[in-house]
C-alpha cells in the first residue's frame, strides 16, 4: 500500500561529503527518545523493518549473507545482502547491489546520550551520478522508519522525489557529474 502524497515536501538533511579519491559519503541522521538497542531492534529485527523498509531472511550476524525483501517497492523485490558488521546495537554494515547490479555499502551507526539515540546513516558512494535519486530515498526511508516507530502515518515517496533531488545534486559543485 502507497500513502497518497500531501504535496509537501520534507525539508531533506542529508549531506554529500567529500572524501579523499573522489568518493563521496551521503551522511543522514535521525534522533530517537529511545535506547540504542531498541532503535537497533528497529533496524534489525525483521519483524520491525517489514514496517518502513522491509523483511528479511536468513542467520544475522558478521560474515553473513541475508535476503532482503523491499516492501515499498514496486513489485516488491528481493536483494542479497551481505552483512560486513554487526556490532550491536551501534553499528552496523551492509553491503549489495542495486538493481543495475551497483554495489551499495551502507553502515547505520547508534549513540545514545541521556536516552536519544542518534543514527547516522551512511550510504558510501564510489559513484555520485546517482545522488539525486538516492539521497530522496534514504530520507524517506529514514522518514519511513520515525513513522514506523511512532505509529504514524507513513510518508510518501513523491513527497520526496523529485522534489529533494537538487539538494543532495547541489552540493556536488558544478565540477561534479549529478
Amino acid at each position: 500500500m502507497n500513502p497518497t502524497p500531501t504535496g509537501r515536501v520534507p525539508t531533506p538533511t542529508g549531506r554529500v561529503l567529500p572524501l579523499d579519491g573522489g568518493a563521496h559519503d551521503l551522511v543522514l541522521t535521525r534522533a530517537f527518545a529511545a535506547s540504542a538497542p531498541d532503535v537497533w531492534g528497529s533496524l534489525t529485527d525483521p519483524r520491525l523493518t517489514a514496517g518502513w523498509f522491509g523483511t528479511w531472511t536468513g542467520e544475522p550476524g558478521a560474515g553473513s549473507h541475508v535476503r532482503v525483501q523491499m516492501g515499498f517497492e514496486q513489485d516488491a523485490p528481493w536483494s542479497d545482502v551481505t552483512i560486513e558488521v554487526c556490532e550491536a546495537p551501534h553499528h552496523l554494515g551492509l553491503s549489495m547491489l542495486d538493481d543495475q547490479g551497483a554495489p551499495w555499502r551502507l553502515e547505520a551507526l547508534l549513540a545514545e546520550d541521556e536516552g536519544v539515540t542518534t543514527l547516522t546513516f551512511v550510504h558510501h558512494l564510489d559513484d555520485v551520478g546517482g545522488v539525486g535519486d538516492i539521497g530522496p530515498g534514504w530520507e524517506y526511508y529514514l522518514d519511513m522508519l520515525v513513522a514506523s516507530r511512532d505509529g504514524a502515518a507513513l510518508p510518501a515517496f513523491e513527497d520526496y522525489h523529485p522534489a529533494q533531488s537538487a539538494h543532495f545534486t547541489d552540493q556536488l559543485g558544478t565540477d561534479q557529474p549529478g
